[in-house]
C-alpha cells in the first residue's frame, strides 16, 4: 500500500469522495515529509503547516458534505517562487527584489484555489528564472533528492526537487527555455510544458509557458483540467477548447515518431543517454509506431541569436534598479548579462530574429511527423553548486539545445522518466507534439509509461537518516 505524500491526485479525490481519507490526514503526512527532507533539500519558500492545516480542514468539510469544489479539492500543490499569490511577495528567486505582497493571483493559482488545492508552499527558484539550477541569492541552495551533492536544475528547482522528494502530488513550474523539462529530468519526475497560451500566465512573454511537474503523467493530466481555461489577462492565451484531459489512451500502431538524437549546437549527448532514447524508440517501434531519424534542425547562430536577446532583456532589467540592489542579483548572472550591455541595435535585432527563424525550423522538422523523441538533457547531472552544467557564463545555454525549440515555435513537449545513468541519476525522453496537441503529447507519454520495462526506473529516493 502505498504511503500518503505518495498518493496522486486522482486516488486521493476516489479516497475523499469515499471517506477512506481526509485531506487533513494528508496534509499532516506531507507536512512530515517535508518536515523530513527541507532540512537538507531547500525546495521551498514561505511554508506555513498551519496555513496548511487550515486550508485541509477546509476541504474536508466540503468533502463531507458532498461539495467538493473539483476533484483536486484537497490535493497537496506546490507552486514555483514566481507565481503570484494574492497576499506573498514574489522574490523572483533574488535578493534584489522587494518584497511587496502581490495584490492578486496569478492565473494559474487562481485557477487551483478555485479548484480547492492545498497550497503547502512556494518552490525555490534562481535569480529571475535565468538558471538552470537551484543556485540562488535569495534562496537557500536546492538539491537533488536522489543525489543532494547534485543539482535539481532549474529554473522550476524546487518544484522538480519536491516532486521527486514526495512534497504530495502536484508542483507547477514555468518554462521558457526548458525550466519545467530539464528539472524534471534530472528530479526522474514527469514535466510538462504545454503549447504557449494553454496555460494563461501573468505576466505572458515570448515563450513562457506554466505547467505541472508531477510523479506521472496521470496526475499532470489532472492538473491540465483545472489550469487549461482561458484567463482574459493573458492575452496570448488560446480559445476555450472542450479537451477530455482524462482520455490518455493512445492507439500507436501507425504513428509516424521522429528521432532527434543530435540537437545540432551545444553541449555533446552523453552516450547512455542517447542509448537510453534510443532504447525508448525501439519500443515504440516493437509496439507498431514507425520511428525514423530526424536531422538536426537548430543552429549555432539561432542559439547565440537568442542568448544575446536575453541577455540585453535582463541587462535593461537589471541595470534599471538601484545600484545597491544590482549588487545583490548572483554575480553570475551579474556576468551573464554584460554582453547585454555592449550590444549593438542592429545585434539586437538579429538576435531577436532568431527566435522566429527557430520557430520556423522546428514547425517545419516536427511537420512530418506525428510526435518527436529526444533527449531533454545531454547530462544527466551537475554539482549542486553550479550555476549550471557549463558553469561558464560565456556558454550559458549549452544544455538547453533540445529542450529550446519547443518554446520558440509554441509546441507541447514533456519530460517523462527514461532511465537511471549508471551512477543512478534520472535520465528523461522529451517527447514533443504539434502545436495546440497538447493531449496527444500526454497520450503518448502515458503509452511510454505502459511501455517502459519494469526495472528501468529505481525506487523513490527517501530522506537521509538524521
Amino acid at each position: 500500500m502505498k504511503a500518503l505524500h505518495e498518493l496522486g491526485a486522482r486516488e486521493l479525490a476516489a479516497h475523499y469522495a469515499s471517506g477512506a481519507l481526509s485531506p487533513v490526514e494528508v496534509a499532516r503526512a506531507v507536512i512530515a515529509r517535508i518536515e523530513r527532507w527541507e532540512p537538507r533539500l531547500h525546495a521551498l519558500w514561505a511554508f506555513a503547516p498551519e496555513a496548511v492545516l487550515a486550508q485541509a480542514q477546509a476541504c474536508e468539510a466540503r468533502w463531507r458534505a458532498g461539495r467538493p469544489l473539483s476533484a483536486l479539492d484537497g490535493v497537496p500543490l506546490t507552486l514555483k517562487d514566481n507565481i503570484a499569490t494574492q497576499g506573498l511577495a514574489v522574490p523572483l528567486g533574488t535578493a534584489a527584489s522587494e518584497l511587496v505582497p502581490a495584490a492578486e493571483d496569478a492565473p494559474p493559482a487562481a485557477r487551483l484555489r478555485e479548484a480547492g488545492a492545498v497550497l503547502l508552499a512556494k518552490t525555490t527558484m534562481p535569480d529571475y528564472g535565468m538558471l538552470s539550477s537551484g543556485l540562488s541569492s535569495f534562496h537557500a541552495l536546492a538539491r537533488n533528492p536522489w543525489n543532494l551533492a547534485t543539482n535539481p536544475g532549474g529554473s522550476s528547482a524546487g518544484a522538480g526537487a519536491a516532486a521527486a522528494a514526495g512534497y504530495g502530488p502536484l508542483h507547477l513550474g514555468t518554462d521558457i527555455g526548458g525550466s519545467i523539462r530539464l528539472p524534471a529530468a534530472w528530479c526522474g519526475v514527469v514535466g510538462f510544458k504545454p503549447s504557449l497560451g494553454r496555460v494563461p500566465i501573468k505576466p505572458p512573454y515570448i515563450g513562457r509557458v506554466a505547467g505541472p511537474m508531477t510523479r506521472s503523467v496521470e496526475d499532470a493530466a489532472a492538473a491540465m483540467a483545472v489550469l487549461a481555461q482561458p484567463d482574459w489577462r493573458d492575452a496570448t492565451s488560446l480559445p476555450p477548447q472542450a479537451i477530455d484531459w482524462s482520455a490518455l489512451d493512445c492507439e500507436l500502431r501507425g504513428l509516424r515518431i521522429g528521432l532527434l538524437l543530435d540537437a545540432g549546437w551545444g553541449l555533446a549527448c552523453a552516450p547512455e543517454i542517447g542509448a537510453a532514447v534510443t532504447r525508448a524508440a525501439h519500443l515504440f517501434e516493437q509496439a507498431g509506431a514507425r520511428v525514423e531519424p530526424l536531422a538536426p534542425f537548430a543552429t549555432r547562430a539561432m542559439a547565440d541569436g537568442i542568448d544575446l536577446f536575453w541577455r540585453v532583456r535582463s541587462w535593461l532589467d537589471i541595470s534599471a534598479l538601484p545600484r545597491a540592489r544590482q549588487e545583490r542579483v548572483l554575480p553570475f548572472i551579474r556576468q551573464w548579462v554584460e554582453a547585454g550591455a555592449r550590444a549593438s541595435t542592429a545585434e539586437l535585432f538579429r538576435g531577436f530574429s532568431q527566435i522566429a527563424a527557430l520557430r520556423d525550423a522546428a514547425v517545419a522538422a516536427c511537420q512530418p511527423f506525428d510526435f518527436v523523441l529526444s533527449p531533454v538533457a545531454p547530462l544527466a547531472s551537475f554539482p549542486a553548486e553550479h550555476a549550471m552544467p557549463t558553469n561558464d557564463p560565456t556558454r550559458a545555454m549549452e544544455h538547453i539545445a533540445f529542450t529550446l525549440p519547443y518554446n520558440m515555435s509554441e509546441q507541447p513537449a514533456i519530460s517523462v522518466p527514461c532511465a537511471h545513468a549508471a551512477d543512478g541519476a534520472p535520465i528523461g525522453l522529451q517527447i514533443a507534439g504539434r502545436r495546440h496537441d497538447d493531449l496527444g503529447v500526454l497520450r503518448l507519454a502515458r503509452a511510454w509509461e505502459r511501455l517502459r520495462p519494469a526495472d528501468a526506473l529505481r525506487p523513490w529516493p527517501e530522506p537521509p537518516a538524521a
